[in-house]
């Protein structure tokens, strides 16, 4: 998770860079749309897409795996339960 989150930073280190470095105004066209705006925002709308269709890509994954976890969790549970000593014999 650590090397996930470091990666993370990192792409969005490079792409600020890049915004920064390249300042301008453009006209975006999308179907009928059209709107003038910065490369900035065209950029950091872009990566945030990804990152969300990424994120919408990981969670079915994300929550199989959570299911697991907690079915393996009371299966421990019910494994750690004490169970009644046997009844003593008589002599």
């Amino acid at each position: 998770m650590r090397a996930a989150l470091l990666l993370i930073i990192v792409l969005l280190a490079l792409v600020a860079a890049f915004a920064v470095q390249n300042p301008g105004i453009l006209t975006v066209n999308f179907i009928h749309f059209s709107g003038s705006t910065s490369l900035l925002v065209v950029i950091v709308v872009a990566f945030g897409a990804g990152v969300l269709v990424g994120l919408l890509f990981g969670l079915p994954t994300s929550i199989r795996r959570g299911r697991k976890v907690r079915e393996l969790e009371g299966e421990l549970a019910s494994l750690r339960k004490p169970t009644a000593p046997p009844p003593a014999e008589k002599a």
